[in-house]
């Protein structure tokens, strides 16, 4: 039976829907984020009858597609948040909303099993979790007979699938890997996956593989004579990979919880320069973590430890 895993950590919640041993799909919510599905106040100011412009008070601008009929520059109303903030390449762009008669409130939450963080028994890990970290780093998912390359682009996520099967296998095969994986980063919106040219009956049996191994909504191509098929999921937040691009902030987060599980007492954090600007700025997180591991915690930066390759010693 698919169980949603729930592991509250510094500065995010992690959520792991696990079946079989193993994560299905998965999310991350970074605190104070105002999430899709939310309803809060907010002010206009651009009044367009398209793309206008919500501001909340927090500063935070949100783009209505929609517009905002009959508001006025200045009047006050409720916004729906549709999609939220995705960070990346295009830091620029707004989170979505539209116009809302409900009262501000919260989305539902995810119901699942809180895990007690920090915890020996490192669930989440058990079930891998930091497996998926890799793969929403690297963008490289690995499976028998070949490897899947995601890579995030301005229009689409694209998916290209590479191995050493034969192209009619490896079609099919990558196919149902890509539907998972799909899944399990979270990816939404636009969608390429570019398979290896095969005939007829193998692009059929992979259009199959998608639809067997991608949950619905979603809509997508027949598979062209080249291999290329689109697919066009919901899209309300980044996905895994998305939120990876955020290279300092994602990695950051990700050593914090390595440490948190790690050996008790004073630890120093050993980390690339890019790495301790953000944690420099974010005190509160150094704070939780001394409370978690017991002592005090210190920074040192080195040039040439990888912005990945953080890590933790005694102090």
């Amino acid at each position: 039976m698919p169980e949603w895993l729930i592991e509250r950590g510094i500065g995010e919640t992690r959520y792991a829907l696990v079946e079989g041993g193993e994560i299905v799909e998965a999310r991350i919510e970074f605190a104070g984020a105002v999430r899709a599905g939310s309803v809060i106040g907010a002010r206009v100011v651009d009044a367009a009858p398209r793309n206008a412009v919500a501001r909340d008070a927090n500063g935070q601008e949100y783009l209505l597609p929609l517009g905002a009929s009959g508001v006025t520059q200045g009047a006050a109303l409720n916004i729906a948040i549709t999609r939220e903030a995705i960070p990346g390449s295009e830091p620029w762009k707004r989170p979505l909303a539209r116009v809302s008669d409900e009262s501000p409130h919260d989305p539902p939450p995810i119901a699942g099993r809180e895990l007690a963080f920090p915890s020996p028994t490192n669930e989440l890990a058990r079930v891998g979790w930091n497996e998926l970290v890799e793969e929403a780093r690297t963008g490289l998912v690995r499976f028998a007979g070949g490897e899947l390359r995601v890579s995030v682009t301005p229009a689409m996520t694209l998916i290209d699938v590479d191995g050493y099967l034969e192209a009619e296998e490896l079609a099919v095969r990558g196919a149902a890997e890509a539907g998972r994986a799909i899944r399990r980063l979270d990816i939404g919106g636009a969608i390429g996956i570019d398979l290896p040219t095969s005939d007829k009956a193998s692009r059929q049996a992979a259009a199959d593989a998608i639809d067997a191994h991608l949950p619905h909504p979603f809509e997508r191509t027949a598979v062209n004579g080249f291999g290329f098929v689109q697919i066009v999921r919901p899209r309300s937040r980044g996905s895994l990979v998305e939120l990876a691009q955020d290279r300092g902030a994602f990695e950051a987060r990700v050593l914090l919880r390595q440490t948190a599980v790690g050996p008790p007492g004073p630890r120093r954090l050993i980390v690339h320069p890019a790495l301790a600007a953000v944690l420099e700025a974010q005190a509160d997180w150094l704070d939780a973590l001394s409370r978690q591991v017991g002592g005090a915690i210190s920074l040192r930066a080195d040039a040439a430890v990888p912005i990945s390759g953080a890590y933790a010693e005694d102090a």
